[in-house]
This record gives C-alpha cells, structure tokens and sequence, in this order.
C-alpha cells in the first residue's frame, strides 16, 4: 500500500451491530435516522459469511439453481438465489458476482425494486471477471432515479455566483478554502489532521522533520499538535511528547475528550507488518503513556492504518490492505471490552468497501455518520472522494457522494469534521506533489452534513404542454448559509436533495426557455415541489409595461417584469435582448417614432444601468406606428394593441467557417 499512498499520506452491512454513541449522540442521531428515507437502506440480507469463511461453496445447491434456470422456474429461482447470495462469504463477491446480479434481476421482477437497485449498486461495485460490465451500467443508469446526481460542473457553478454578484437573495455563501497558515503548515507535507470535541486541539503528521542519513537528508514523519485560543487563532505547532521516535509516526487519531490517541507507526521493530495501529494515553501529568501496538486481533502482516474513533471510545475503525479483503484496501473495525481487550478486526462488507480502495474513515463526533474516501464506490468525481453513510439500526446505508463542493478533480482523503459541522478539515497541494501539502478549512457544504436527511423532491413542466423543462435547480439556505451545490434537472423534469430540517429555504429554476422562478419555502419533513410554467417565446410583450399617455417615464408595477428579464440575462450570458417600443397611429408621426424611442430607451438605462447588465446585450429602439399589429385601427381596442414594447431574447449565431476566413481577409 505504500506504494499507492506513501505510508500515511492518502492512502452493507455491518453484522454486529455496536455500541459508538454518547447518551447525548443517541437523542440527536435519533432525529437524523427519523427522517431517513426508507429506500436508502438496504437490510434484506444479513451475508452469513462475512467474517466468518473466505468462501461459501455448495455443489448442491449450485446444481439446483443451475437446473431452476434452465427450467425458466423463476420464482423458485428467486428464492434459492436469496438464500445461496446470503451465505456469501468475502471471495464470493468477486468470483460470483454473476449471481449477484441474477439476484437482482429476479428481485426487480418478484421483490422490492430498492433492493433490487441496492444489489445492482453492489455488482458494480465488486464486478471482476466473467461479467458484461457495459451491459450492466446501461441496464443500471436506465433504473437508476439518482444516476450521477446530475450535480452542475463546479466551474459552471462559480460561473453562476459570479453573475448573481448584484442579486443579494441569489448570492450563495461561496466557499473559501483556507490555509491554516504557517504556524500550523509548514514547507514539507502536512496532512492526516484530527481534532478533539471542543475544537480546540488539533493533532496531524508532518514530515517537517529531516533525518541526516550522511549520504542524503531523510524526511521523517512525526505527530504535531497546535491549540487555538479565545480568539480563534492557532498556536505554532509543536511535536507531541514522548510519541515520536526515528521510525515514521502518523495518521492520528484524538478522542472526543482528547485523552486517548491511536495513531500508525511503520517499519519500527515492535511492529508486526509494514504500518501498525499504536495507542497512547494521556496521564494526569499531562504527559502521554509509552505506545503500545494493538496487537494481532487488530494488526496484520500488511499495512494497517487511518485510525477512527467512535464517540466513547469502544469501537475502532480502520483501513488495512491485509489478504482477504474485498478489494485493494478495505475498511475494517474492532470493538474494546470493559477490560481494555480489542476484538478480532472485522470487515465492515460490500456496502462499505469495494473492488478498489477504500482509506480515511472518520466518525462524526456527534452524530452517527461514517466518512470515508473511495476511488471503487460509484460516482466519483475524482480519483479519490468522500463518501457518507448512516448507521441505522444496526446497518449502514448505501454511501452518498458529498459533492462537488469538497470533491474535486483529485483526491480526497485523510480528513476530519468539527463538532459542531461547520469545517472540514483536509490536506490538499497545489501542485501533484504529495510532498507540499497543506491543511486546509472548508465550510462543510449540505452535501455533507450529518443532519441533511430531510428529502425534498419536484418537478418543472410546461404548464401548456406538461413537458418537463431542461434547466439548473438551486438551493439557498436562508437561515446558515450552507452552501447547497446545484443540479440540471432530469429527463423528466424532477429533481431531488437532501436538506436540513426545520430551515428556510429558497429555490431557484433555471433555464433557457422559462423565466426564472424563485419560491420561498420553509422544511418541515419530506416535501414535494411541483412548478409550472409558460414557456419563453422569442418575441413577448408583458401587460404591465403600458406607458401613460405621452409619457416615457417607467412606473413601479414595472419593475416586477423587468426583474424577469434582467434575472434571464444573469442567468444566460449568451443572450441578447432587442427592446423595441411601438405606439398606435394616432397623433404626429414624428412624435410617435420619438416617444417610442424614448420608452425603449428608458427600459434598456434600467437594464444596463440600473440591472448593470453589459450594454453591449441589450439594444433599443423605436419604431412609431411603423410597425402595428392591427393595420387599420379601428377601435381602442386595436390601437391598445399596437401601443407596446416588445422583448426579444436571441442568440447569435455562431460564425460560420466561410465568414471566419473572409474576416481574415486584408
């Protein structure tokens, strides 16, 4: 493994269920689980053989479902599937993901189509030989309702925040990623940080330290810790006592009462494989206890790293390369017994880990959510990213992708989340060089709090047709600020997040041919939004731009109107507006063409000047009597026809390659 993660840097279902929250933990876990949906938990089968066999064989029951499909005897099938796949032992995941995903089939046709999704969920995740992959994804992404969350492009997003700049409702708190500065970072890679329950103390490794080898200067790892104070300001970091020794320390790990930590040490003597899990106390003198290695319930011959702590203390999690597993690493946990006794490691199975690695659990201080990082779960939008689950009821749900606002292009791993989940704390380097990382704060984005169980789903169609619209969909919390990243609507016009209870929200719909819609809405429990809404045309002309007579000057019941306009411009920025301003036929027609000018003139100052939209978009002009609906005005009711301003939104077209070349001409 330390040829993928240098050592520290970067590198289902549970069947037991354990004990990791404090009485305090349990009351507010017990709001999150409430209002979970149901869907998202997958407690079907209870795989038997997880951490009990490598593999389950039966030739006779393998022979009977061989001869039940031949037969086409799908329902007896359907159930000898169920109950051969729930004595799957580690092995059978990828050596018979074929019956994985004859299971699902059947539990599509005679089961609950959740399950049926959870399975297929699992073929993709630990499919290795003697599978049609390509098939599987296709038939997968058409019954998918989640497929990719259709999340808009992070460039795309920063693009839109950019162009809301004047529209204070419409301004997301955009999320700065902050170096925690030279007292706490320092030249050489910093990286692995952990912090206690009250925010205060933070630990992480650093290879600031350089070895003198005599023929080169080695980088040695070690443990840091830095204190904020009252102020919020972090002291100089400094080494931590009595920890560190010549071999590399990281990966840290601190208790929520900061008194234990359980941290990695490689290739030192008292070490059974390449990196081992050690645990150090800390005594009434403030000082720490002498490390002493888990042993070989919890350490393997291999590497084992990337410790995380419950909320008392009694359940360790980890992540090991060790043989056996599911994939290149996997993610693994022990239980302590009253007598300090670790238990035998355990594999947290095929929900959590996957085909490929799976490194950084970190438990939420509070809450009962597992974070960890993959580059084998499904959607990624990086090589490596973090991923969430719930703990219910003794089963962890299907991981959930935090989303673009923290997971990048790169890798994402070895990070921490305050108590009160308003930070995230990781490593990142500006460069590909793993040896100049840097930790870094990031405001926790929606995405990736605890506590945003609450779904609220809709849909946008045309109120004339009841065809869905394509467009972006956007969340602002009114009440935190936490950032919400946005998504296209589906096919079908729908959309769905995850949400904070109890908050005010603001939706805004999106699009290329409908006027921006915002609504106000406050979260009490699952909601659903269904929006109409008229198309845009080309040409449109909106009842309360009526002008008085004789008069230019734009009045308040306007404004309304033309906030629709200038909000379609921010939102589309390869759009033009022609405003062109018409009057009837009665009076000087020199006067006329004048005043018409003057009116569309007056609309395209609040646009430009007023909207601050670039002038070079928006043109006017005035056209008199030129141009009238009703030629031969008769009644008022033909000459109110013809008094109007109309709105026309284009694009222009794309250069062609011929006028391409003639422009080139001298």
């Amino acid at each position: 493994m330390r040829r993928i993660f240098n050592r520290h840097i970067g590198l289902f279902l549970v069947l037991v269920t354990f004990s990791v929250a404090a009485q305090k933990g349990r009351k507010e876990v017990q709001i999150i689980t409430d209002s979970i949906p149901k869907d998202v938990v997958f407690n079907a089968y209870e795989f038997k053989g997880i951490n009990k066999y490598p593999e389950y064989f039966n030739k006779q029951k393998l022979e009977r479902i061989y001869k039940l499909d031949q037969e086409e005897n799908w329902e007896e099938l359907y159930d000898a599937l169920k109950d051969y796949v729930s004595r799957f032992g580690i092995r059978n995941f990828y050596k018979d993901t074929r019956l994985i995903w004859q299971l699902a089939k059947m539990t599509e046709l005679f089961g609950d189509p959740e399950e049926a999704m959870t399975l297929y969920r699992m073929v993709l995740r630990h499919h290795y030989q003697g599978i049609n992959i390509k098939e599987i994804e296709l038939y997968y992404d058409s019954l998918n309702r989640q497929a990719a969350e259709q999340f808009v492009p992070i460039d795309y997003y920063y693009e839109l925040v950019e162009h809301r700049k004047l529209i204070d409702t419409l301004q997301p708190p955009r999320g700065v990623l902050l170096n925690m500065g030279m007292l706490v970072n320092s030249s050489s890679a910093d990286y692995g940080p952990s912090l206690n329950i009250h925010n205060d103390i933070l630990v992480f490794t650093s290879k600031r330290k350089k070895v003198d080898e005599t023929i080169r200067f080695r980088e040695d790892e070690d443990l840091f810790f830095s204190r904020k104070d009252a102020y919020g300001t972090w002291s100089k970091a400094k080494p931590i006592p009595k920890l560190n020794s010549h071999y590399n320390e990281g990966s840290p790990c601190l208790s929520g009462d900061g008194k234990t930590l359980v941290f990695s040490r490689c290739d030192s003597p008292d070490s059974y494989g390449d990196c081992d899990l050690f645990m150090a106390t800390l005594q009434e003198d403030s000082t720490w206890t002498r490390p002493e290695n888990l042993g070989v319930s919890v350490n393997s011959l291999a590497w084992d790293s990337h410790p995380a702590l419950s909320h008392k203390g009694d359940t360790l999690f980890f992540s090991s390369d060790r043989l056996g597993g599911f994939g290149l690493a996997d993610i693994y946990y022990t239980t302590r017994d009253e007598r300090g006794r670790w238990s035998a490691a355990m594999n947290m199975g095929p929900v959590i880990n996957t085909r490929q690695n799976d490194v950084s659990p970190f438990y939420h201080p509070v809450y009962e959510v597992l974070y960890f990082s993959s580059n084998g779960q499904l959607y990624n939008f990086g090589e490596f990213d973090i991923y969430k689950a719930y703990h219910v009821d003794g089963y962890w749900t299907e991981p959930q992708n935090i989303g673009p606002l923290v997971n990048g292009r790169g890798s994402e791993f070895y990070f921490t989340i305050d108590s009160e989940s308003e930070l995230l704390f990781y490593a990142r380097s500006s460069t590909r060089d793993l040896n100049k990382q840097d930790i870094y704060s990031f405001p926790l984005p929606m995405e990736a709090q605890p506590e945003a169980t609450t779904t609220v789903t809709g849909t946008l169609t045309d109120s004339l047709t009841g065809v869905p619209f394509e467009g972006i969909v956007s969340i602002i919390d009114l009440d935190k600020g936490n950032e919400v990243a946005p998504k296209f609507l589906k096919a079908d016009g729908s959309f769905e997040f995850e949400l904070i209870n109890q908050r005010n929200y603001l939706l805004i719909l999106q699009g290329d041919d409908f006027f921006r819609i915002e609504e106000v809405f406050y979260l009490d429990g699952p909601m659903e939004l269904n929006t109409v809404t008229e198309p845009l045309v080309s040409k449109m002309k909106f009842e309360s731009i009526e002008f008085d007579v004789g008069k230019a000057e734009l009045k308040t019941e306007m404004y309304a109107d033309l906030n629709k306009v200038v909000n379609f411009l921010y939102d589309n920025i390869d759009f033009k507006l022609k405003i062109s301003g018409h009057t009837d036929s009665v009076g000087d027609p020199e006067k006329n063409l004048q005043l018409s000018k003057e009116r569309a003139q007056n609309i395209r100052d609040y646009i430009v000047i007023f909207a601050g939209i670039i002038e070079e978009r928006v043109k006017a002009e005035g056209y008199g009597d030129t141009q009238p609906i009703v030629e031969n005005e008769v009644t008022e009711a033909d000459r109110k026809l013809n008094r109007r301003v109309e709105f026309e939104i284009y694009r222009e077209a794309p250069p062609t390659e011929e006028s391409e070349e003639s422009s080139n001409d001298f």
